[in-house]
């Protein structure tokens, strides 16, 4: 697609005469909203292999189910699409099935879901996810057997429910763009239009040497270390003291541009492995000593859920990310000490994600949105959320990370599944996207269908 084509299509879709968006536009009094009523609904997947056996929390994947669930109403069929991740969901139930095993229950999740959405009347998406969640809760324990379900598992579940109510909801109410699909009381905390987002490189346990060198070739400038790898405590720390040596060592005199300093910036994910803090000190101490620690910026989920230990004065900005299901989780965590939030709109829904941005922005704590290695059009649902966010703080600029370009086999084809495959911002251009105002215009083209999911139902 070339500018003008662009230009041409991101018009046709927002209803713009120009791509340009005043404060107005944006900020605009809400429309009384229309009550919506689902009268059928639909639901299917692919199986999506990797590219190589990809891990993180102790475990490894090695393909990632794409779901996709069609709400119909007056205005039309809307289809969401959603990447599963069993792992990243509850990885106690990950390690007790089989890999399809573990999809199947969460796609029976997803069904279970469009039966109840299908009893249930709402104005906006917030309202329809609280409506089922707590009857949706109960039916999960019961088709997985597991009374002690994670309920990232349940979010992940809906993500498909979520997305396709958030496109139905626009198309009821004539939004024309992600800027006016925003509730009014969420407007302010999610009013930013950053220029630039940076984008987390995420290095797996196995990634090689040569990978990484080569990331920072290409300009990525912030490198998330997934650490927490698997074994006993004490194993998982030497490893992941073995893993930030050898990073560090091929990386500490790497500059960059993007940063004021010159320096590259590190991140650790942790996925709740930690089970104590003393062993996350262990490891902070250790990144201090080889000369990493300054380069840190944060470290995500250190601990594990069940762990309430006070992360204040550790020296390093912990962000919480899995064990915020609700706002009262979210307040929990920062009386723990944290201070900052991931958000995961596609894997714990646009409609969460959205509440947790509030409850941020009131008590100005950062966001981050970080990936589930989703696919090409989830990452624009996602960098919708990012790059409205404030900018994080030492950096200028808004943070996301993606990843699925280099764990999907099929990746390229993925691609052309977008509705604006080819658009300049879909590409990462030294280590950050760039977002100008025919991005905001078009809502990254994200409230357009894909073909390719779309066909799914016919």
């Amino acid at each position: 697609m070339n500018r003008r084509e662009f230009i041409t299509k991101a018009a046709l879709i927002t209803g713009f005469a120009t791509s340009k968006m005043n404060d107005k536009q944006i900020f605009s009094p809400d429309k009384a909203l229309k009550k919506i009523q689902v009268e059928t609904t639909g639901s299917d997947f692919e199986r999506e292999p990797l590219a190589k056996p990809f891990g993180f929390k102790g475990g490894y994947l090695t393909e990632l189910w794409q779901t996709a669930s069609l709400l119909r109403s007056g205005s039309g069929g809307h289809v969401g699409i959603a990447t599963q991740s069993v792992l990243y969901g509850d990885a106690d139930l990950f390690s007790r099935y089989s890999e399809a095993g573990g999809n199947a229950f969460m796609f029976a999740v997803t069904q279970r879901a469009l039966e109840l959405v299908k009893q249930t009347s709402f104005e906006s998406p917030l309202d329809l996810l609280e409506s089922i969640l707590p009857e949706l809760k109960m039916e999960a324990v019961k088709i997985t057997g597991s009374r002690q379900l994670n309920p990232n598992f349940i979010f992940n579940a809906l993500i498909s429910v979520d997305n396709a109510a958030w496109l139905l909801y626009a198309a009821e109410n004539g939004f024309r763009n992600f800027d006016e699909m925003i509730p009014g009381s969420y407007k302010e905390a999610l009013s930013t239009h950053n220029s630039r987002v940076g984008v987390m490189y995420q290095v797996s346990y196995g990634m090689a040497a040569k990978e990484i060198l080569h990331a920072v070739d290409r300009g990525y400038f912030i490198v998330k270390i997934k650490t927490g790898q698997a074994g006993s405590q004490e194993q998982m720390l030497e490893k992941d003291k073995a893993r930030i040596t050898q990073i560090h060592g091929l990386l500490k005199y790497r500059t960059t541009g993007q940063t004021s300093n010159g320096k590259l910036i590190y991140t650790l994910d942790s996925n709740g492995r930690y089970e104590k803090k003393e062993t996350l000190l262990r490891l902070l101490d250790h990144a201090d000593k080889i000369g990493a620690l300054s380069q840190i910026l944060f470290v995500e989920e250190p601990l594990s859920e069940r762990n309430n230990e006070s992360v204040a004065g550790i020296g390093v900005r912990m962000a919480s990310d899995e064990s915020i299901h609700t706002e009262a989780d979210a307040l929990k965590r920062l009386d723990q000490g944290y201070q900052a939030f991931v958000l995961k709109g596609i894997a714990k829904t646009l409609s969460l994600s959205m509440r947790i941005a509030k409850l941020a922005a009131e008590r100005n704590v950062p966001c981050i949105c970080a990936d589930l290695t989703v696919n090409p059009i989830l990452v624009d649902w996602n960098k919708n959320l990012a790059a409205r966010l404030q900018p994080f703080p030492g950096l200028g600029m808004g943070m996301i990370e993606t990843n699925g370009d280099m764990n999907y086999t099929n990746w390229q084809a993925m691609m052309q599944y977008h509705p604006m495959a080819g658009a300049t911002w879909i590409q990462v251009r030294n280590g950050v996207f760039n977002l100008d105002d025919h991005y905001y215009a078009s809502s990254g083209g994200v409230l357009l269908p894909s073909g390719h999911y779309t066909d799914m139902f016919r």
